[in-house]
């Protein structure tokens, strides 16, 4: 399969993983809610146990499609999706629910960007980058295509009924786009044209990966991730209580939030047309620098240029974001281990992700009101920009040091 073959067919691949295990909970969980007479802080345990799951199996996902055995991880993760949608669609209880998303954090942990962007590095190389940009610019549709089309099966259909047709999407469609696009022969990276930056990093995946873990650069990148995307998410569950207790109508609080997911798109555009020969250096650097400023404006939108001004500039960050993530370890420090490096470095991100959401509303507890969370993100935001403009740095450093 060419590479335009492989990359159309894992981003359409992305789209329906993402759209099936990810965007489509919260529409499924109104018709939850009373079905299974939950309340919805024990209904939304569901996926955070998920997230913490995954984020235990990351390491070993990654370790395999090092192994070359990504087609085994993906097409398996879609086959595991398909099977634990139809357990979704039978639970009668909160208990049984926690255990049907157990099993699917595994599935999440083998199907979405972390796994797929290792295959994509194997792949391309010393071309992650534009493979990488390429099958996110597929990803940001996910939430465009699906949500609608979720909501037309609840609309249709019971909830149960629709998991049914979301596992035959993952059996069907996902499980064969991955199993053709990836293959044992193009599953593994190019020789390196130059030399691993330091005499001391090995060759072989495993050793390759002790000595990342002992550069500053892979722990400064670690806690730049970690923070942007426990702050992503306690801002994606909250960003629409929040902006109504300014007072802000519904529809306007929709027609802002509405916004962020077409400057995803852009930001990636941006990167793929215009910034794609710039350094992860410069183009993260921006990036990490755009997130404090838009949480600033949101300390003091209240009309609707700046809320729009807001969205546009935290949704397109969100996108560069991800292209960033994906080729900050190549880039920033080595091509060796990329599956290990980036499934350690999803451990705590996800645990954060998880976590943020619930951190963020029991703040809010403490004196009903979102002000203090707001300024915890701005805090954590600018710990962002600090630690990742630190791994850059450090990593300039490591790669003037001659070998030998």
């Amino acid at each position: 399969m060419t590479r335009r073959g492989f990359l159309a067919a894992l981003g359409v691949g992305q789209i329906a993983s993402w759209g099936t295990l990810y965007y489509s909970f919260p529409l499924l969980a109104v018709p939850m809610e009373a079905d299974l007479g939950v309340d919805r802080t024990a209904l939304y345990l569901a996926p955070t146990i998920g997230l913490l799951i995954g984020s235990l199996a990351a390491y070993g996902v990654g370790g395999l499609i090092d192994r070359g055995r990504g087609r085994f991880v993906m097409a398996g993760g879609a086959l595991l999706a398909a099977v634990l949608l139809v357990a979704w669609s039978r639970v009668e209880s909160v208990a049984a629910l926690y255990v049907v998303f157990a099993g699917l954090g595994l599935a999440q942990a083998a199907t979405l960007y972390d796994p797929a962007f290792a295959v994509v590095a194997r792949r391309y190389g010393a071309e992650a980058r534009k493979g990488i940009t390429a099958l996110t610019l597929w990803g940001g549709f996910a939430s465009t295509v699906f949500v609608p089309v979720v909501q037309m099966l609840l609309d249709r259909m019971e909830w149960r009924e629709a998991l049914l047709v979301l596992a035959a999407v993952n059996l069907l469609l996902c499980l064969p786009l991955y199993a053709a696009a990836i293959d044992r022969r193009h599953d593994a990276p190019p020789p390196a044209p130059h030399p691993e930056p330091d005499a001391e990093a090995p060759a072989p995946a495993r050793p390759a990966a002790a000595w990342a873990l002992r550069q500053p650069t892979f722990w400064l990148l670690a806690t730049a991730f970690t923070l942007y995307y426990g702050t992503f998410s306690a801002l994606t569950y909250h960003l629409y209580p929040l902006l109504l207790e300014r007072g802000l109508s519904a529809e306007a609080v929709v027609a802002a939030i509405a916004l962020i997911g077409p400057a995803q798109v852009a930001g990636r555009l941006f990167v793929w047309m215009l910034a794609r020969d710039r350094s992860v250096r410069v183009v993260g650097g921006a990036t990490v620098a755009a997130l404090p400023l838009a949480l600033a404006l949101l300390l003091v939108a209240e009309g609707p240029v700046l809320l729009a001004t807001f969205a546009l500039l935290y949704g397109a960050a969100n996108g560069i974001i991800t292209i960033v993530r994906g080729v900050a370890v190549p880039e920033l420090l080595t091509r060796e281990a990329y599956g290990r490096l980036n499934g350690l470095i999803a451990v705590p991100q996800t645990v954060a992700k998880a976590v943020a959401p619930v951190a963020a509303a029991a703040l809010w507890s403490l004196d009903d009101s979102y002000g203090p969370v707001l300024l915890a993100a701005v805090g954590a935001a600018v710990l962002v920009a600090g630690a990742f403009w630190a791994a850059a740095a450090a990593s300039l450093r490591l790669h003037r040091l001659k070998p030998g």
